[in-house]
């Protein structure tokens, strides 16, 4: 675990700030090798380090967020299997693309311009407004959101 996490954890609210020596040097305590660990399996899963951070708040306080931690998996399990449906849409897409482009390039020959994307494009004016599920998911989030308010 690099110096450089362990400060970001602490800025964050994930990890507590520990006791500094004389020198400046901070003293962790042994519990924060399990508290890395949890952290580092949270962000494994898939959890932001606001909604672990608001997780260990709570926890840290007394209060049991098992439930709030099972619904956020949940989630996120419901946004990756939406992310993974529009993979395999745009693998499909592209399958099918790849295929009608190489009939165009034998009947274009090896020196005339095929028209590749111009094809595509014709061929599916949709896909040229879509946003692609490539896009990390709170990008498309907000490109989505912008669309809909034009």
């Amino acid at each position: 675990m690099s110096p450089d996490a362990l400060r970001f954890y602490e800025r964050a609210g994930l990890l507590p700030r520990p006791e500094r020596s004389s020198n400046g040097y901070r003293l962790y305590p042994a519990s924060a090798v399990r508290r890395v660990l949890l952290i580092r399996g949270a962000l494994a899963l898939g959890f932001r380090v606001a909604e672990l951070a608001e997780v260990l708040r709570q926890r840290d306080s007394g209060a049991t967020p098992c439930r709030r931690v099972r619904a956020l998996a949940a989630g996120k399990l419901q946004d990756l299997d939406s992310r993974i449906a529009a993979l395999a849409a745009l693998r499909d897409l592209l399958s099918r693309t790849l295929r009608e482009w190489d009939k165009l390039l034998r009947k274009a020959g090896r020196e005339k311009r095929a028209g590749l994307l111009d094809a595509f494009v014709a061929g599916h004016p949709e896909a040229a407004q879509a946003l692609s599920p490539q896009l990390p998911p709170g990008l498309r989030k907000r490109l989505a959101k912008k669309e809909k308010q034009k």
